[in-house]
C-alpha cells in the first residue's frame, strides 16, 4: 500500500469542487477512506484548509470537514529538525519545504501528491498530481 503525503491544494480541490481538478482529488481521499492508499498529512495543511474554508462556512462546518479528514488520514509530525531542514533546503517555497521534510524525515512515505510540481523539484520523493498518480496505478493493476 502506498504511503502518501497530500499537499493541502489537493484537499481543496476536492473540498472546493474545483474543476477539473476534484475528480481526481475526490478519489484519492476516496483511497484513504477505504485504504487502498495510507494518506499523511502535516499540521499546517490542517490549519491552511482551515484558514481557506473558514472564509466560507461556519467555524463548526469546518471543524466537521476538518474531523473527517482526521479520520481518513494520519498526521505527520513537525518538529526542529524538520523546520531546520527546511530554512537550510533550497525550496523556494518554505511551507513545501516543511511539508517535504516532514515526509522524508519520518522515513517510509513514498510520494507527495500535489498539483504544484515545481514546488517539489527539489525533494528526493517521488511527486505526482492526483490524475498522473491514479493512471499510473490503474496501469499498474
Amino acid at each position: 500500500m502506498d504511503r502518501v503525503l497530500i499537499d493541502s491544494d489537493v484537499i481543496l480541490d476536492s473540498f472546493f469542487d474545483r474543476e477539473p481538478f476534484a475528480e481526481y482529488s475526490t478519489v484519492i481521499l476516496s483511497m484513504c477512506e477505504s485504504g487502498k492508499i495510507s494518506g499523511f498529512l502535516t499540521p499546517l495543511i490542517f490549519s491552511n484548509v482551515y484558514y481557506l474554508l473558514r472564509r466560507i462556512a461556519k467555524h463548526e462546518k469546518v471543524i466537521e470537514k476538518l474531523k473527517q479528514l482526521l479520520k481518513i488520514t494520519e498526521v505527520l509530525q513537525m518538529d526542529r529538525n524538520v523546520i531546520e531542514k527546511a530554512l537550510n533546503s533550497t525550496f523556494k517555497d518554505f511551507e513545501d519545504a516543511l511539508q517535504n521534510y516532514s515526509a522524508v524525515n519520518i522515513g517510509n512515505i513514498d510520494l507527495i501528491l500535489t498539483r504544484n510540481l515545481k514546488d517539489y523539484k527539489k525533494s528526493e520523493l517521488g511527486v505526482f498530481t492526483p490524475e498522473t498518480y491514479i493512471k499510473s496505478r490503474n496501469a499498474r493493476c
